[in-house]
């Protein structure tokens, strides 16, 4: 029986990389599909970013794929009315609905791309690293408000919710795990080193283990890339350094993403966001997208033959020249899925 694979195309580019995406996925396989709208264009359809019935679709899939969410226009809508729904919305929710606790992004840039990073060659060759964020807890999620001229938002964590991160750091990793937090200033933080320190000593003492404070992570980042093996850290965090990580491989139009949580399925989706400045004009870069479908295929299917010959298609179209704009060439979102194909 063909594994079922909710898309959730989006807004800006978000349907035409993930148009691009299931050509790739049917030379692969067979596999059935059940799109669904998500973010700005499920608040034009229904007035909210994310409705029952896609949460509902998503729950029973065996993975979910996303391309991208927001733009000008939703923004516009919540700067005139602070109250009305956020695209951004129906993302969280989804990741929140479906239990994904942990969001594993890789980078490892292309030989053909070291270049194009702004960082040196010399500085970026080696690495292959990966960023394993706390999804559903921390400031994106706690009490936040405003009253008068003060505003707020609250940070928490339970040893629980750092334990299950943590895992899947120490059993993700090669070589060693670095854990991120910012212990000399935040009680957060503290109960992360407490709680991260006990866990390896008593589940992952084979495990090479160091703490970094978050800026000077920030710092080493990018100074010695290829000394990171696995970096795992809380949601705040993990979303700045994953993106700073992401200008390693030279765009962010490079870097997939996986979110993933207990036994529901899995969600996949480029780092990049809905780029509506270039929506409509055949520029997007699709890469990114075609690397979560590998992401997907390997974490969410269990299909890691096809996993890696599409990684490895990739590769092969970057050594062969292939540049879109954002890499500083000229190819179109479609002379990119064509050449991917033909190294497929």
């Amino acid at each position: 029986m063909p594994s079922r694979i909710v898309t959730l195309p989006g807004d800006g580019i978000g349907p035409e990389i993930l148009a691009a995406a299931l050509e790739i996925l049917n030379r692969l396989g067979d596999f059935d599909y059940d799109e669904r709208p998500i973010g700005g264009a499920s608040i034009d359809a229904h007035g909210t970013a994310l409705t029952d019935e896609t949460l509902a679709a998503c729950k029973q899939a065996d993975a979910v794929l996303l391309a991208a969410v927001g733009g000008p226009k939703w923004d516009a809508a919540v700067a005139a009315d602070p109250t009305a729904p956020r695209p951004e919305q129906g993302l969280l929710g989804l990741r929140k609905g479906l239990g994904l606790f942990a969001n594993l992004r890789p980078v490892r840039p292309s030989p053909a791309l070291l270049d194009a990073s702004p960082l040196k060659r010399d500085r970026i060759e080696g690495t292959d690293l990966l960023v394993v964020r706390e999804l559903t807890g921390g400031i994106y999620f706690g009490e936040s408000g405003r009253d008068g001229d003060t505003a707020h938002d609250d940070c928490a964590y339970s040893v629980g919710e750092i334990e299950r991160i943590a895992r899947i750091a120490f059993q993700s990793a090669r070589t060693k795990v670095t854990s991120v937090d910012k212990a000399n200033v935040l009680e957060t933080s503290r109960l992360w080193r407490e709680t991260v320190t006990r866990l390896h000593a008593e589940e992952f003492p084979e495990v090479p283990l160091e703490h970094l404070l978050v800026d000077n992570a920030a710092m080493q980042l990018v100074s010695r890339p290829s000394d990171f093996d696995v970096i795992v850290t809380e949601n705040l965090f993990g979303d700045i350094l994953s993106d700073e990580a992401a200008m390693l491989t030279g765009s962010l139009g490079m870097l997939p993403s996986a979110s993933v949580g207990g036994d529901g399925p899995g969600l996949f989706e480029p780092v990049h966001g809905s780029a509506p400045d270039i929506a409509g004009t055949g520029k997007a870069n699709p890469l990114a997208m075609f690397g979560s479908v590998a992401l997907m295929l390997r974490h969410g299917l269990a299909l890691e033959d096809s996993a890696a010959a599409l990684e490895s298609a990739i590769d092969r179209a970057l050594d062969g020249g292939l540049r879109t704009a954002d890499l500083g060439g000229e190819a179109t979102t479609e002379e990119a899925t064509r050449t991917v194909l033909a190294n497929l």
